[in-house]
């Protein structure tokens, strides 16, 4: 059986962006003992390491700092829902989103700063505003690579519904 380094450097790699949590929840081991392996691996920079709004995530060296951004993003339903949905139809007005995904124009406003932030999408200087992705092509390859965990889906459907209270 391989030793919990290698277990915590293969989790990494196979679910890139994964944050601290999960991780540890995912592999069954105590807390310490994924920071102690996680602060190892990622001094031997056998993993990379960046705070995404609020969350410490993991990812394979390989990828780089847009990518880590956007898969964080990739792994929260609302935000994963608005990168589908401008994926499949492009450019769109927040408004339209908001309808289209039957979410709180706030919540989407939120969703859409962080991801503009980021440099994930872009959103337009003529008015009405238009949304649109930064990077298309790349956002379409890492849509199969991550899909969000059941804490993180649940998380967002907690918002959207108050959200929804205050509409």
């Amino acid at each position: 059986m391989p030793d919990a380094r290698t277990r915590v450097r293969r989790h990494v790699r196979d679910t890139p962006g994964v944050h601290f949590n999960r991780l540890s929840r995912d592999l069954d081991i105590a807390t310490g003992q994924a920071q102690h392996h996680l602060h190892r691996l990622v001094g031997d920079s056998e993993v990379a390491v960046e705070r995404i709004a609020g969350r410490a995530h993991y990812f394979d060296p390989e990828f780089n700092s847009w990518e880590h951004r956007a898969l964080s993003f990739l792994r929260r339903e609302t935000a994963r829902v608005i990168l589908l949905r401008l994926h499949a139809d492009g450019p769109t007005r927040p408004a339209d989103l908001a309808e289209d995904l039957d979410l709180a124009r706030s919540t989407v406003s939120w969703h859409v700063s962080n991801l503009a932030e980021s440099g994930i999408v872009e959103k337009s200087d003529d008015r009405p505003m238009r949304i649109s992705l930064a990077r298309p092509d790349r956002t379409a390859a890492l849509l199969d690579e991550v899909s969000p965990s059941l804490p993180d889906r649940l998380a967002d459907r907690f918002v959207r519904t108050v959200d929804s209270l205050f509409e």
